[in-house]
């Protein structure tokens, strides 16, 4: 019987091989891809993921450890039925205006893709109207806002009034990071959560859906 806890290991030790052997073995034995995935996979960047907050794991091994997560995704996708595939909610992740720092906020969408989300990376330097328009058109539950200049903070603030203004603060939760942001700031601008990394991004977005 294949061992979908030794899978979790191996996705955190990101031995790549043993992964896939595993993965394959288990599809092999006809074991439902959605179990790989959740018991398996999913599990294992939870532990990654806090691993990351209490420092014993650093940016390279967790970028090392989604990139392998993603390429298993691949092998399962074909398995996994269209609605589980893109089964999780919908979240918009992107750098507010006049900012081009990209590196936190892409490890925050390979960690939530990671749980499990449909992850929208949008990019660096987007107006309030784009985030409005990608709400809108994805349906999205969670919308990400990322600063990393104190500059460009006020950014957020205004991404969030527009969003209030839009009428679509009810149907979205929304959610801050970037190294000047803090809990009395996400608190002050009225956003639903700050995060002070990817690891503990994935933990608030999965409380926030629930």
């Amino acid at each position: 019987m294949a061992d979908l806890s030794a899978m979790t290991e191996a996705l955190v030790d990101c031995d790549e091989d043993k992964l896939f052997e595993l993965v394959n073995a288990a599809l092999a034995e006809n074991i439902p891809a959605t179990d790989v995935l959740n018991q398996g996979l999913i599990a294992g960047m939870d532990i990654v993921g806090e691993k990351m907050e209490s420092g014993d794991m650093f940016i390279p091994e967790v970028l090392m450890a989604a990139q392998v997560m993603g390429k298993c995704v691949e092998l399962l996708k074909p398995l996994l039925g269209e609605d589980e595939a893109d089964g999780g909610a919908n979240v918009i992740i992107g750098t507010v205006k006049g900012d081009l720092h990209d590196i936190g906020k892409n490890l925050v969408a390979m960690m939530l893709e990671s749980a499990g989300m449909n992850v929208h990376n949008i990019g660096v330097d987007i107006e309030p109207e784009e985030f409005i328009a990608q709400i809108k058109e994805k349906n999205a539950k969670i919308i990400c806002l990322s600063a990393l200049l104190t500059t460009t903070m006020p950014m957020m603030k205004k991404t969030v009034a527009a969003i209030v203004e839009s009428g679509l603060r009810n149907q979205v939760k929304i959610m801050v990071g970037g190294a000047p942001v803090t809990q009395a700031f996400a608190d002050e601008i009225g956003a639903d959560g700050f995060a002070p990394d990817a690891g503990s991004a994935s933990k608030l977005a999965k409380a926030l859906l629930n």
